[in-house]
């Protein structure tokens, strides 16, 4: 197997019943010579839960700001809910919750005020923002720390709030970059429940690293290796090309000599 070879996996997963959800069409991210991302292309359909892998520097991170509108692709198309994100931003954001990787919290806020702050920041009327508040912190588990400073708090519960506040406004549409960085084994297993419920009725694009958990949390993979894509298909076919999924994933992601 090599990235210059994908498989026919790509036309499985465009051949998903449902909604196209998440598009990514020939997006390309290029600086100056560099090439973050090369002619990515697949569809996640309502539905889906999908894992997004690729070693480190592959292009999975860019490939997710491209998605979410946070960066602008240098050719191609992302598009959410069926929102061009080049120009119809705002409506495709209504769409979508996004956990960044690491991503940024107010430290000096309490989990309670950030989620106070973003709820008002999209509108939400005080009492709608009042059960969702509530909502959140119960399905991320944060009732012990709602009123402790973010700084204070443990990398697991960082990436906890960090989940609710994707969750808050009751999206559509999920891209987690490394959802479960920083968990022990227990808050692991809880996200994976969580996102086992949560893809009964919405669309999750998610990237990790731990390959033991593609098979509790997705039911497709698509794959990229050094900016391109390389596999787009079941979770059952790529750990059955060799032995098991991280055989797999080596030889999809090992450069030909």
């Amino acid at each position: 197997m090599t990235s210059e070879n994908p498989t026919n996996g790509h036309s499985t997963g465009s051949s998903q019943n449902g909604t196209a959800m998440i598009e990514a069409d020939c997006l390309s991210k290029f600086y100056g010579v560099f090439t973050a991302c090369r002619d990515v292309s697949f569809q996640v359909h309502k539905g889906e839960v999908v894992a997004f892998l690729g070693p480190n520097g592959a292009g999975k991170s860019t490939t997710m700001k491209l998605l979410t509108g946070y960066l602008a692709p240098s050719t191609g198309t992302a598009r959410i809910a069926g929102h061009n994100m080049s120009d119809d931003r705002l409506a495709a954001s209504a769409r979508l919750g996004y956990l960044p990787e690491n991503g940024p919290l107010y430290p000096d806020m309490t989990p309670i005020g950030l989620l106070d702050f973003f709820a008002e920041a999209r509108g939400m009327i005080p009492a709608h923002r009042a059960e969702r508040i509530e909502a959140v912190i119960d399905l991320c588990a944060l009732s012990t720390v709602v009123h402790k400073p973010i700084s204070k708090l443990s990398k697991g519960f960082r990436q906890r709030v960090g989940m609710a506040q994707a969750l808050l406004h009751e999206p559509d549409v999920l891209i987690l970059d490394e959802p479960t960085a920083g968990l022990d084994p227990n808050q692991i297993q809880e996200v994976r429940q969580t996102m086992q419920r949560l893809g009964e009725e919405k669309t999750i694009l998610l990237s990790t690293h731990i390959l033991q958990e593609v098979e509790a949390m997705a039911n497709r993979v698509i794959l990229i290796n050094e900016g391109r894509l390389v596999y787009d298909g079941p979770v059952s076919e790529l750990s059955g090309q060799g032995d098991g999924l991280e055989d797999a994933f080596r030889q999809l992601t090992t450069s030909s000599t």
